[in-house]
């Protein structure tokens, strides 16, 4: 089957007095299309997020990426746990979310916006949505829990969370926690958590992939996003 074409490009979304720079993919056709923000793992943005946001338009969905570390991407655990931390998380979400306002103001009006995000990213979606009622969908894979999880109450969107259960930085019982207080406050929600899957499962540049668990967590993303930007 011959693959679907589609249209790649680096981008600056307006925030303030700069740009907050990204990739960004969307259907080589025309027409209007819901848009997924990609937030990064830990390590940049690198070849498996822009991957990511490409496999998101061959759905046909548009997607863009910013780029959270202004250029620098990282190989090594210890340079990303060193980037992670230097990262102004506040400032990152707020970034997000006026970008995230930008594209959501520019063409079709009725355009649906969903977040996704891993690791690193996972947090910083959940927190997206926390902040912006701009989401319409939130996905999050192994992000860690807001603190205080009481904060998950003023999510509005639907929120889809893919989990390992050898994940050794997000315990089951965290993700137990993160069901508990989303049903607390009615909030609409899927979580799913897979056997002896680990931590960052869905990178398949890296050794803690599990194809099996990426398969299906990929196939239950793009149903959750289905369902909730175009039905």
């Amino acid at each position: 089957m011959q693959e679907k074409r589609i249209i790649t490009q680096d981008v600056g979304v307006p925030i303030n007095d700069h740009y907050l720079k990204g990739y960004m993919a969307r259907p080589g056709q025309p027409g209007s299309v819901p848009m997924i923000v990609v937030i990064q793992e830990w390590w940049g943005l690198e070849p498996h997020i822009k991957d990511v946001v490409e496999r998101f338009a061959r759905e046909d969905f548009a997607a863009y990426a910013p780029d959270l570390y202004g250029g620098k991407v990282v190989t090594e655990p210890d340079e990303a746990r060193k980037a992670s931390m230097e990262l102004d998380m506040p400032k990152a979400v707020d970034e997000i979310t006026r970008g995230l306002a930008y594209l959501k103001s520019q063409g079709n009006p009725g355009r649906k916006f969903g977040v996704i995000g891993f690791c690193m990213g996972g947090g910083l979606a959940l927190r997206t949505a926390i902040s912006s009622s701009d989401v319409d969908a939130v996905a999050v894979f192994y992000g860690r829990n807001p603190d205080p999880i009481d904060q998950v109450q003023n999510i509005s969107a639907p929120l889809l969370g893919v989990y390992g259960d050898q994940d050794q930085g997000i315990p089951v019982s965290e993700v137990g926690r993160l069901q508990e207080a989303l049903n607390q406050h009615g909030k609409q929600n899927e979580i799913h958590v897979y056997p002896g899957a680990g931590h960052a499962f869905f990178n398949d540049t890296h050794g803690t992939y599990k194809a099996d668990a990426a398969s299906d967590a990929w196939g239950k993303a793009i149903d959750f996003f289905i369902r909730n930007l175009k039905g």
